[in-house]
């Protein structure tokens, strides 16, 4: 069939009018209407329910889950309905990318609730740059990025170490030893460390890194024994924290000796490993399951009575909760047809709102969250006993391992 310009312009005309009756969401100007269609909100939900990480992160899937059915239950935003559309990236950066591609180009997802590493989220960091797409990441991590398609709502090095770290030394010395997963959020928040320190006049004795899902530890145990450093500041991520502690109990090691110090082990590690594998080591972060405030005991309550008694919640499922409510207030704000990924940012700057933990406030120019810290001691049962908190809550500082940087409202600024 020869095409000349007479008949690509007739295709075209046609093609126009069937797109505009049937999938304006594509072709139309107008895009953001798409986002609110049919009383409708799509946002995606990617956190692993298999793999390395699926043991953490599926209970963020469930905290996710649970926070959008309660905004639904209450009659939506603003009367429509928030439709979760759930992916499985098993633990795998490559996977998580693919799939954010999808929730983003495919489904046509307003927002994506995702990712428990810093590796999944450097992964599908450029689909949402390049679509100008908002994702909601609700894990502590280890700072130094200003991006402005990222809504952060975990604890960045600051609000977990600044009190954390002295109090350590204080209590139990100045001979560290560091272990950690082998990827950029251990190696980050072991620098920061390092910084307080050796502002503290404390030494590093030995630095380790081990594969993600890594599970022989005998190795490491035996230099803890031998090397007998004050504290050993733990980084280890997904099931390989259960395998650790487990390993080190095994051992005969004494936590009130040599404790274990963690920004990585919550009551949901706590729980695959047994109170007793735990018991004596210390956490630091905003939220504990113990916490105790109106707010979380509904949190609490509503959380075991949704996926069961056995249930516990932490401190990455709690920001996993609140973001959602957070992202259901900004839209609020917003007319259905001006629903779109730039306005919601707009919208969600400086929310603030009870959480969980306290009330926490999205702070305009980083784009992360004013937290609680708190120190936590496991105990036999798998739970914390909160030895310590924090009088107000904590601005975050992304940067503040990088003197030269600052994170702004207009992006990375360097001096």
């Amino acid at each position: 069939m020869k095409i000349n310009r007479r008949s690509l312009i007739k295709g075209s005309v046609a093609a126009g009018a069937f797109t505009a009756a049937g999938f304006p969401h594509i072709w139309t100007k107008d895009a953001s209407l798409a986002y609110a269609a049919g009383n409708e909100i799509k946002v995606g939900v990617l956190f692993s329910l298999t793999g390395t990480t699926g043991i953490i992160e599926e209970s963020l899937n469930k905290a996710t889950i649970m926070a959008i059915e309660e905004v639904n239950a209450a009659g939506g935003i603003n009367g429509m309905k928030i439709v979760p559309i759930v992916e499985d990236p098993a633990s795998d950066p490559a996977t998580f990318a693919e799939k954010a591609r999808k929730l983003v180009l495919g489904d046509k997802c307003v927002s994506v609730f995702g990712s428990y590493t810093s590796a999944s989220r450097k992964a599908v960091l450029p689909v949402f740059e390049k679509r100008k797409n908002l994702y909601w990441y609700p894990t502590l991590y280890e700072g130094r990025e200003c991006s402005k398609n990222v809504i952060y709502t975990g604890a960045v090095p600051n609000q977990q170490q600044d009190e954390f770290v002295p109090w350590l030394v204080k209590t139990f010395g100045k001979r560290w030893s560091l272990i950690g997963s082998n990827y950029i959020y251990p190696k980050e928040e072991n620098n920061y460390c390092k910084k307080l320190l050796a502002g503290l006049g404390a030494e590093v004795i030995r630095e380790e890194y081990v594969p993600l899902g890594h599970s022989e530890f005998s190795s490491v145990v035996n230099k803890f024994r031998a090397e007998k450093p004050d504290v050993i500041f733990s980084t280890v991520v997904g099931d390989s924290v259960v395998a650790l502690h487990r390993q080190y109990r095994a051992a005969g090691l004494d936590p009130e000796k040599m404790p274990m110090a963690s920004l990585t082990t919550s009551e949901n590690e706590v729980a695959a490993m047994g109170g007793d594998a735990a018991a004596g080591h210390f956490t630091s972060a905003p939220y504990f399951m113990v916490w105790d405030s109106p707010e979380n005991q509904k949190f609490v309550d509503a959380y075991r009575s949704r996926w069961g008694a056995d249930k516990v919640t932490h401190f990455v499922s709690e920001p996993s909760y609140f973001q959602v409510k957070m992202f259901a207030e900004a839209c609020s704000k917003l007319a259905p047809g001006d629903i779109n990924p730039a306005n919601i940012r707009e919208a969600v700057k400086g929310i603030e709102m009870m959480a969980p933990q306290g009330e926490v406030r999205l702070d305009a120019a980083t784009l992360h969250t004013y937290l609680w810290p708190k120190i936590g001691q496991c105990k036999s049962d798998g739970q914390f006993e909160i030895i310590k908190q924090s009088s107000s809550w904590l601005a975050p500082v992304p940067y503040k391992a990088y003197e030269n940087q600052t994170c702004t409202e207009q992006g990375l600024k360097e001096t």
